[in-house]
């Protein structure tokens, strides 16, 4: 076959993958999105941050998003079981032993976001309307259908897959990979880095009848998306409204935590919750209403997301540890910065890898502030209670609570918030000292 069947074959179907089909497709150029399973599918990462409402409004998808009656987000919380009596050191706004913050998203102007909320959703039915609308915008989409390998080729490579009993092969002009967590083409040649110190592992589940209120402190913050320090190394759990009733609930730790525990996943579940009384009474009150899932290996990187001929998109690309619900952001913003390149690429009848040398610079400077600045929570996570609160810092960590991470700038907050780590790092005598996690990211490594 001497010519290509489309001019751009996407391997995932999910937010990432669907949303470059729907980019492509209102640009003009043909494409297949080849996804594995059959939608609706029950998927983890059910919170939104605002930098994906430009995207869906981009794609024309926010309308159906607002019809499909997802709760709405308007902030997010954390509270810890932190004690009394921490040093303030010049910080104001902090309440007392740094037990919570909070912020809300309509507290700065976000460039493309003319709403004050995002949403909480539930995946299967989410992710289901983005594909059945990129297929609306022209987007060929084949469910049920595993990719097994791609041969690249600039301008028509071969995308091998099997339909029953059949193998086949279709040819593309580019190749996007948005295989998620599969990361399939990371796999295929070799380019996946384990992240050296996030070895993530997550245990989650949902809940019917949650009071909500009982954790919250705040009847008008009940909604928000709440995560909860546990007085347990590096161990938190996420709480997000799926429906007015239901709420998923995970614990997320380091994956040899749960190794040295040797209990099973609802074991070690409830051993966490019950380090802190009010979130385990709660909890115990209502209805689990799924069983419990675990999900590893959280984090890691590519030494290279694009290619001659080919680009990684979404959790194929990167995926950093969820506790500022930077997932489905990344995946829907990378979609967004791809579909450009990809665009001027076809454009230009050149699939060599510096056509997209703008996309990897801006997702990879988005990913390492996003990195980074996770990174300083779990080093000393008092220290983002502090900025957060303080009025002199605090709308320039919502920006990047906000997703608002892909411009030339970095946050000022975030060059703050790392020098006073290594301060307190450096001196065994300050009185952050012994508040500082176990937990060192090299943030400035190459790959991450």
């Amino acid at each position: 076959m001497s010519e290509a069947d489309f001019d751009v074959a996407i391997i995932g179907g999910g937010p990432a993958g669907s949303t470059a089909a729907s980019y492509l497709a209102k640009a003009g150029l043909s494409c297949a999105v080849f996804e594995s399973e059959i939608f609706p599918r029950p998927h983890v990462g059910e919170s939104l941050v605002p930098a994906t409402t430009p995207v869906l409004d981009e794609i024309g998808a926010l309308p159906l998003i607002e019809q499909a009656g997802f709760p709405r987000k308007y902030g997010a919380a954390w509270t810890s079981a932190a004690e009394p009596g921490i040093p303030h050191l010049g910080f104001t706004g902090l309440t007392e032993g740094f037990r919570a913050a909070t912020v809300e998203f309509g507290e700065r102007d976000q460039p493309g976001v003319e709403q004050a909320y995002t949403y909480h959703v539930d995946r299967a039915q989410f992710d289901t309307l983005l594909l059945q609308h990129a297929q609306s915008l022209g987007a060929k989409v084949f469910e049920g259908i595993r990719v097994r390998s791609v041969d690249l080729d600039p301008g028509r490579s071969a995308v091998n897959f099997a339909m029953g009993p059949r193998e086949l092969t279709l040819r593309a002009r580019i190749v996007v990979d948005a295989s998620g967590r599969q990361t399939l083409l990371g796999r295929q040649f070799k380019l996946k880095e384990p992240d050296p110190v996030f070895n993530q592992y997550a245990i989650h589940t949902w809940f019917e009848g949650l009071d909500r209120r009982a954790v919250s402190g705040d009847e008008e913050q009940a909604d928000y998306i709440f995560i909860h320090f546990l007085p347990i190394n590096d161990t938190w759990v996420w709480q997000i409204p799926i429906t007015d009733t239901v709420t998923s609930i995970g614990v997320v730790t380091q994956k040899k935590y749960f190794a040295s525990a040797k209990s099973d996943r609802e074991q070690f579940f409830w051993d966490c919750v019950g380090s802190r009384p009010e979130l385990d009474g709660a909890l115990r009150s209502a209805q689990r209403v799924r069983p419990f899932k675990s999900e590893g290996d959280y984090s890691y990187a590519m030494r290279e997301i694009c290619g001659d001929g080919f680009l990684l998109i979404g959790d194929a690309a990167r995926f950093v540890d969820p506790i500022f619900s930077s997932g489905v952001s990344v995946a829907m913003n990378s979609a967004r910065l791809a579909a450009a390149d990809v665009v001027g690429a076809v454009e230009a009848g050149d699939f060599t890898k510096p056509r997209f040398a703008e996309y990897e610079r801006k997702l990879r400077r988005a990913t390492r502030n996003w990195y980074e600045f996770i990174s300083i929570y779990y080093r000393l996570n008092i220290l983002f209670t502090a900025f957060v609160q303080d009025p002199r810092y605090r709308l320039d960590v919502l920006k990047m609570l906000q997703g608002d991470v892909y411009d030339d700038v970095e946050p000022a907050a975030l060059g703050a918030m790392r020098d006073i780590t290594r301060v307190v790092e450096e001196n065994p005598d300050h009185l952050w000292h012994r508040h500082l996690g176990s937990l060192r990211a090299p943030s400035l490594a190459p790959a991450f």
